[in-house]
């Protein structure tokens, strides 16, 4: 995380690049874990400038965090069986800056 914004109707800002690195869509309702202080809090993403590494509380969730904690964040989706049995779901792990240092992509996932 690396900012908060208290003064804000709500939501977590990620840099448009990140969302895209997992297919995160605009205002997409998203799961926030904080591994820092163990919060756990349901928002929706919106795109921050490309290439700033952003990740920003705002509203009310900006009370659920400080700079430099690490969160988790999870989409989720509705399938059929047919399309679960074909679905894998991306994942980046970022560091400190923000940059990614891994990813796993479908077939990553899917070898487990």
């Amino acid at each position: 995380m690396t900012d908060a914004s208290l003064h804000y109707e709500g939501s977590l800002t990620i840099d448009i690049e990140l969302m895209n690195e997992v297919g995160l869509l605009p205002y997409e309702k998203i799961l926030v874990g904080n591994m820092a202080n163990g919060e756990r809090f349901e928002t929706y993403a919106i795109p921050g400038p490309a290439g700033k590494r952003d990740v920003c509380l705002n509203g009310a969730t900006a009370h659920l965090g400080k700079r430099g904690d690490r969160l988790t964040i999870m989409a989720f989706c509705q399938l059929t069986l047919a399309e679960a049995e074909k679905h894998y779901p991306r994942a980046v792990t970022l560091n400190e800056k923000n940059e990614v240092v891994s990813r796993k992509p479908a077939s990553a996932l899917q070898q487990g």
